[in-house]
């Protein structure tokens, strides 16, 4: 096959890596500060999510549909947080919240509607879940074997990632012991039977929408990477295996060039860390990672700004070598995304990937002073943080101890002093204020709950009432026992227990974390 050669709209052609003349380091070759594959985007575009879901199964699916046609290279979910906390859309603790930032999902029933028409095994899906993180995969499993899928071939993504629940987020169930023990139990399972699937996407995004900074954001991300690794190793896994399956998940901020050094850094400090443990294997060595443009950067003021912000951010991602990224719409500040911001947000992806030219040359900013220099400053200041979590004995003592909890909420403070003092300037906000334009918001209709629990009442009259409890009985040994609980959560889904049934049979064996 001829290889494609790159040129300027001047026809200069443009190499495939600039290097100085002391430049040791190169793409695709450890530590991987330069990118994680020879070519980067040359070779294989990054994907292209858009984060949706809402109200129904039936309503999300009608959005997914809408995004594919538009040119979405992977699905991206968002789950209601009764689905994200153990709650069938029944309970009391439900009440006020299915379906309204997120989809609601009960059981296998609600998946089928979801992805009808999508078949898994042509596409990569992401899902933001954690606490219930291995019942959503069970779902997802179980369907893709309906649809008559090999399982070695589906991939994509659950987040997974519970230790930074409890340092920013808040979405836990279970004391840290027990979901650490399911989240391991997922890599074993998934190792075996889902070789392509990623049983993790270790969150940074999260701790940096809670108010921290950039430093942080990485040094609590890749010591709670630390944490999950040595959780696996001491199971018996192999980190050239499980390894080759975790992926890491990134905000990308304000701050242009700082968040640039910001990837360039944690890549660089993941291949050394990974070394450490004893990776042998290269792709066990690389920092895979999906970015989200910034969340809490949105501004309900003057909202149209927004789209010059996600461009900036999501420009930031690119060049620092980002493997999946995901555009917020501009009017995510006062709602979920309308179909046209999502539209809007997808394009932007588009326009910098096939009308910017940046996607040209290996990091096209490598080998620049300051750049070079930020990612060291970056790196530097990480790992002094990495080793207080050390000396504490790691991230889970650390969030125990509530230092990670403190450091982000101290950091938070500081940024907003900045901003009421006039410091910082946000553009509409404390400065440049006007009227401006509202636009118009998406909105969810109030009786979603009642028509999930008319769904959930006649999938319970339906089903085998029997084998569930059967199910359910093997689920509650199974977790006192200590063996593999994936296998029988999988059953338990394949014969239609719910997920709120599954989740309390957890609650009574595991108990309920108090923070």
């Amino acid at each position: 096959m001829t290889k494609k050669t790159f040129k300027t709209d001047s026809g200069i052609e443009i190499k495939e890596l600039y290097t100085t003349s002391n430049e040791v380091e190169k793409s695709g070759e450890f530590p991987y500060t330069r990118g994680i594959q020879k070519d980067m985007y040359r070779g294989k575009m990054w994907t292209m999510r858009q984060y949706a879901g809402f109200s129904t199964a039936e309503e999300s699916n009608k959005r997914y549909k809408y995004l594919l046609a538009n040119g979405t290279t992977g699905l991206s979910v968002a789950f209601d947080l009764p689905t994200q906390i153990g709650y069938d859309s029944d309970h009391t603790m439900s009440e006020g919240e299915v379906g309204k930032v997120g989809v609601a999902i009960d059981s296998l029933r609600d998946i089928e509607v979801l992805f009808g028409g999508i078949k898994l095994e042509e596409i990569t899906t992401s899902m933001t879940i954690n606490a219930t993180a291995s019942t959503l995969l069970a779902f997802y499993l179980a369907l893709a074997k309906k649809q008559g899928a090999d399982l070695k071939k589906i991939s994509g993504t659950i987040q997974n990632d519970i230790l930074k629940e409890y340092a920013a987020r808040g979405t836990y169930i279970y004391p840290p012991k027990p979901s650490m023990r399911i989240i391991t139990d997922v890599f074993e399972y998934c190792s075996k039977e889902v070789p392509k699937w990623n049983t993790i996407s270790i969150s940074g995004y999260h701790i940096r929408e809670a108010g921290s900074t950039a430093v942080q954001e990485i040094a609590f991300t890749l010591s709670n990477a630390k944490a999950y690794t040595k959780a696996a190793i001491e199971k018996g896994l192999d980190i050239n295996v499980f390894g080759q399956r975790l992926s890491f998940f990134f905000n990308a901020h304000n701050n242009f060039f700082e968040e640039i050094a910001k990837f360039r850094a944690a890549r660089r400090m993941w291949a050394k860390m990974a070394k450490e443990f004893g990776a042998t294997n290269p792709k066990a060595m690389m920092l895979r990672f999906h970015t989200q443009t910034g969340g809490s950067t949105l501004q309900a003021q003057q909202a149209e700004n927004n789209i010059a912000r996600v461009t900036m951010q999501a420009l930031a991602a690119v060049l620092g070598g980002t493997q999946s990224l995901h555009t917020n719409g501009f009017d995510e500040a006062l709602s979920l995304p309308t179909e046209n911001a999502a539209k809007i947000a997808l394009r932007t992806q588009q326009i910098i990937a096939h009308e910017s030219g940046v996607i040209d040359t290996v990091d096209p900013l490598g080998g620049s002073y300051f750049i070079e220099e930020l990612t060291q400053k970056v790196e530097d200041e990480a790992w002094k943080y990495i080793q207080k979590i050390d000396a504490m004995g790691g991230s889970v003592n650390a969030i125990e101890q509530g230092y990670m909890q403190k450091e982000i909420a101290d950091a938070s403070f500081r940024y907003q002093k900045e901003i009421e003092r006039n410091e910082k300037i946000i553009v509409g906000v404390n400065k440049y204020q006007n009227e401006g334009s509202t636009p118009p918001v998406f909105k969810i209709d109030d009786n979603i709950r009642t028509q999930q629990i008319e769904k959930l009442n006649a999938l319970k009259a339906e089903r085998d009432s029997e084998k569930i409890n059967q199910c359910l009985q093997q689920l509650d040994q199974t977790a006192k026992e200590g063996n593999n609980l994936m296998p029988h959560i999988i059953d338990a889904v394949e014969n239609y227990a719910t997920l709120g049934e599954i989740a309390d049979t957890f609650r009574n064996v595991f108990g309920e974390y108090k923070a």
